[in-house]
């Protein structure tokens, strides 16, 4: 890329309009004391706005350098205790939750201009609740999980192809087959940020903040 192609992409970036678009009031003061219970109103606000994929998020941890690892996954229950999600203990992030059980969950609606970010402890659910979990999925998905190759270089499609024909063949003839390496994982939160943008860039921003057993809520600057 030439310099004159940096500034031209620099300031087409720099054109796109954002938050020009009518978006929801957010009160801290009104706020509920636990998270999980403004974030489920929000989360529902998404859903009745038929935002596609409202439960999407993005898992952030880190490897066993240091550096940091992203992904989006789905969300797959939220309570007082945490935030839950599923993933195969060979993939990696289920060998980085493994070495480091730690993370950060991001959520953005982008429609309302409201981003969710949560951060604490990840702890293993018990193998009953991941192994509900494997079932409830697809047969389709339950057989790729079964394979246990995520993330490896696929030197050939048409061998994926077979391997997952057999895996599906097999979980036909076992359907309450369950992967032992499959994990229901929760996010023990110490913090839970709620950002709502505002048009004018004052955006409304109130954390969350765990101390002992109950949350401590503060505004934040913009």
């Amino acid at each position: 890329m030439t310099k004159q192609d940096a500034t031209t992409v620099r300031a087409w970036l720099r054109g796109i309009e954002v938050f020009a678009r009518p978006l929801p009031p957010f009160d801290p003061g009104r706020a509920p004391t636990e998270p999980s219970e403004l974030f489920l109103a929000w989360l529902s606000d998404a859903v009745e706005a038929g935002i596609p994929d409202p439960h999407a998020m993005t898992l952030s941890t880190v490897d066993e350098a240091g550096d940091p690892d992203a992904r989006v996954l789905i969300l797959k229950n939220v309570d007082s205790s945490g935030f839950q999600f599923a993933v195969h203990g060979a993939s990696p992030k289920g060998v980085q939750l493994s070495g480091t059980p730690r993370a950060a969950l991001t959520f953005y609606w982008a429609e309302f201009g409201r981003q969710v970010r949560v951060r604490g402890a990840v702890r293993p659910e018990s193998a009953a609740r991941s192994a509900a979990d494997f079932l409830a999925r697809s047969a389709t998905a339950r057989a790729e999980a079964l394979l246990g190759r995520q993330s490896r270089y696929l030197a050939d499609p048409d061998e994926r192809d077979r391997a997952l024909r057999d895996s599906l063949a097999r979980i036909e003839a076992e359907p309450d087959l369950v992967d032992s390496a499959w994990t229901l994982y929760s996010v023990v939160p110490d913090t839970v940020e709620f950002w709502q943008a505002a048009a004018t860039r004052v955006h409304v921003r109130l954390r969350y903040e765990r101390e002992g057993v109950t949350w401590q809520r503060r505004e934040l600057w913009s």
